[in-house]
């Protein structure tokens, strides 16, 4: 049976409890509690509507926990694209010849984040690509975690780019040139510094997430059909009555 990410969180404070214990070890017993749990994500986006305005999906990339990528495929925006961004998006027109119909790609992708944890960097941006919510307890945001910016020598509040976390912590350039971003380099990017923290980061979770409920035999949760569930919409949205 998977494992819950409470039994996970419980698992890392355990093994950062044991002290000195090589780092080997508890790479090792973190793959074999929950083989291909974790997967991060990015995504790139396109303008369309009025004046280019309104951000749609236009490639997504997944890759696992090793860093290999799982998924990387263009996708065709429901809405004529006005603007390709290609600065930023590294998206031209070209690459819109192969590209796969959103409704086909958010499928496939929502099947592969089913059951997973999910990491990313302001990865509420993706999920609104995507038009999805995944759990809270299930998603990691590089771009909010404390653990990350204290050990980069950054203030927790603050805002901080992926670009200053990869050259604070794993000493490695991304997202230069004029080609625009990758978003196979940006997902590895969030999977490393994920890593590099895992143990600590999921310690703090388990103090800080209230209990799942008891699971029942099928787990709602687990069904990509209840994403837009009152429960996995943001609470400031829940809050303005939307």
């Amino acid at each position: 049976p998977s494992a819950s990410p409470d039994s996970i969180a419980r698992h890392h404070s355990v093994l950062l409890s044991q002290g000195n214990g090589s780092s080997k070890r508890v790479r090792t017993s973190s793959l074999v509690l929950r083989p291909g749990k974790y997967v991060a994500i990015d995504c790139e986006m396109v303008g369309t509507g009025p004046q280019g305005r309104l951000s749609e999906l236009a490639r997504c990339s997944v890759v696992n926990y090793e860093g290999d990528v799982i998924y990387d495929k263009y996708v065709q925006p429901e809405l004529p694209i006005v603007d390709y961004r290609t600065r930023w998006s590294g998206i031209t027109k070209r690459h819109m010849k192969n590209a796969i119909p959103f409704k086909a790609a958010q499928a496939e992708i929502l099947k592969i984040l089913k059951d997973k944890i999910v990491v990313g960097h302001a990865i509420h941006n993706d999920f609104q690509a995507l038009k999805y919510f995944h759990p809270k307890d299930r998603t990691r945001d590089t771009s909010q975690s404390p653990v990350l910016k204290k050990r980069a020598g950054l203030p927790v509040r603050a805002n901080v780019s992926l670009k200053n976390l990869a050259r604070h912590l794993l000493h490695k350039k991304i997202q230069v040139g004029c080609k625009g971003h990758s978003s196979v380099e940006d997902a590895q990017t969030a999977m490393e510094l994920y890593r590099l923290v895992e143990v600590q980061w999921e310690k703090e979770l388990a103090h800080s997430l209230p209990p799942r409920p008891p699971s029942p035999v099928t787990d709602p949760t687990a069904d990509s059909s209840q994403y837009l569930d009152d429960q996995y919409w943001p609470t400031d949205l829940m809050a303005s009555g939307l």
